[in-house]
């Protein structure tokens, strides 16, 4: 099976403090790999060294075989990977269209032009339109981004997320505050646009990470120590012991 991502002996301190200690790991294309473990335990750091917001203190990184680790962010984009981010992270006086026309742009070819209407753009009109259909927000195309609900809000940033079709989705916890229907919902979204993607997700959710993932890599004290289905996942003492049973407890 092909490799999307592939991590080796990753780690990240700041200053004499190790955050990430070690980490291997190779995530399959077309999986859903769920990242679980206590607060603390360093899967914000991990997401923001793959997505080149911080460079690793050693260790390598290769996105579809080819190195990333040193990349800043931009250029790890515009080679097919994007993440979301716990904090929503919108432009709040644009509409949805607008939002999510934005972040197709550079992948259709388009430059920084001062004087090319974006209106004119018959392709991204067609692309932003598709991606609103597809996270289903049609009806709210012509909202302003910051009076939507929070639940729509986290949608609309899904949207963005896969609007300049990456191949490889890094989602950090992207059902966070949300309600039990809205998480059902959030679910669906999620297992609907990643079809034929792969799927990098952060979630403090059992529930959906059980539900969701097709193999689960667990996080403690930034190593892992554990990776494998849910069910085994589940029925690992190990990680009972250092993650479901404390947070049971």
């Amino acid at each position: 099976m092909n490799i999307a991502l592939s991590l080796h002996d990753l780690h990240k301190s700041f200053g004499a403090t190790p955050i990430i200690r070690g980490v291997s790991l190779d995530v399959r294309e077309g999986e859903r790999h769920a990242i679980i473990g206590p607060n603390g335990a360093g899967k914000s750091t991990l997401f923001n060294l793959i997505s080149g917001r911080t460079a690793p203190t050693s260790g390598t990184m290769a996105l579809h075989g080819a190195r990333i680790d040193g990349l800043p962010p931009y250029q790890i984009n515009r080679r097919g990977l994007a993440r979301s981010f716990q904090v929503t992270n919108l432009f709040p006086r644009l509409t949805v269209f607008e939002n999510i026309r934005c972040s197709l742009l550079w992948s259709l070819g388009y430059r920084y032009n001062f004087w090319r209407r974006t209106d004119a753009l018959a392709d991204a009109t067609e692309r932003t339109e598709a991606t609103l259909e597809r996270i289903q927000m049609t009806a709210h195309r012509d909202t302003p981004a910051g009076v939507l609900t929070y639940a729509e809000q986290r949608a609309l940033e899904i949207g963005i997320t896969i609007a300049g079709d990456a191949n490889v989705i890094l989602l950090d916890e992207p059902t966070a505050g949300m309600s039990r229907s809205e998480t059902d919902s959030a679910v669906a979204l999620i297992r609907s646009v990643t079809q034929d993607r792969t799927l990098l997700i952060v979630e403090h959710d059992m529930g959906v990470v059980f539900d969701l993932a097709d193999r689960i890599s667990v996080l403690v004290y930034g190593k892992l120590i554990a990776t494998d289905t849910p069910a085994a996942i589940r029925a690992n003492e190990e990680v009972q012991a250092a993650y479901l049973g404390a947070a049971h407890a």
